[in-house]
């Protein structure tokens, strides 16, 4: 008969938050020895992560976390919507973002590498994925440096945790205004700051398809150059976020609106779950 009790059990289920029947196996054949059994369910655990691995993480949340000078923003990724709302993932994700924010990592890579409770964010996370019983990857990290900042985190369903994040940060005093213009990045998805920082490229080969598009549209030559401007500058609409049009007042652009508060945005980041 093996040499452990019920509470043995119940204790190892909350210590690793496993299965009855798995925790149980687990102590028979570690023969009541508990951290022999962890090691068990860690090992079939991980045996589970490598079958899952080419499985699609679309769900998920985001979550950021501030420090002295930078906010960061990072996206845990699961399979499914019912693992995201999961007190477990919700609480490996807290987890991950202080690991992540007190070390100042910048870059998935990096904060992989970060060390908490004697053990790396990766392992970390691979362990908990074993737990929870599906893949979980960490999608993306952002650090965002600045003097002031508007954290904006929007859920696309009431029963499950944040998927939409934005960090602004920014210089003056308005804040109630900060936090409208993260709100407003939510909804619109801005690419880049400002109409300069659109790389050049990119800005050539709009033009390239606005002014074929205005050609086969036969419109006169003379006019093309002021028709592709036009076109360029609806383009700058979509993806510059001082260009836009504010989501509260179509009437004015960011730029006027952050003008008139007296506010400099000076950068932003904005995750999507799965997108």
């Amino acid at each position: 008969m093996a040499n452990f009790s019920l509470d043995d059990v119940k204790v190892l289920r909350e210590r690793l938050g496993t299965g009855m029947i798995d925790t149980k196996n687990a102590l028979v054949e570690a023969d009541g020895d508990m951290e022999k059994a962890v090691e068990i369910l860690r090992l079939k655990g991980a045996k589970g992560n490598a079958k899952r691995a080419d499985r699609s993480t679309s769900e998920g949340l985001v979550v950021a976390k501030e420090t002295a000078g930078a906010v960061y923003l990072i996206e845990l990724a699961c399979e499914t919507d019912f693992v995201a709302k999961n007190d477990k993932f919700i609480a490996l994700a807290d987890s991950v973002v202080d690991a992540i924010a007190g070390a100042g990592a910048d870059s998935v890579e990096s904060a992989l590498a970060v060390s908490v409770g004697g053990k790396t964010v990766a392992d970390l996370i691979s362990d908990d994925a074993a737990i929870i019983g599906e893949k979980v990857e960490l999608r993306r990290v952002s650090k965002v440096a600045g003097d002031n900042f508007a954290v904006y985190m929007h859920r696309t369903s009431k029963d499950l945790p944040p998927q939409v994040g934005v960090v602004v940060a920014y210089s003056g005093s308005d804040d109630e205004t900060a936090r409208a213009i993260a709100q407003h990045i939510s909804f619109a998805d801005p690419q880049y700051l400002a109409k300069a920082d659109v790389p050049q490229a990119e800005v050539d080969n709009e033009r390239r398809i606005v002014e074929e598009i205005s050609r086969g549209e036969g419109k006169p030559e003379a006019a093309l150059p002021k028709i592709v401007e036009g076109r360029l500058g609806g383009f700058f609409k979509q993806v510059a976020l001082l260009e836009q049009d504010y989501a509260r007042d179509n009437k004015l652009t960011v730029q006027q609106v952050v003008d008139q508060a007296g506010l400099t945005v000076t950068g932003f980041v904005r995750f999507k779950v799965g997108a």
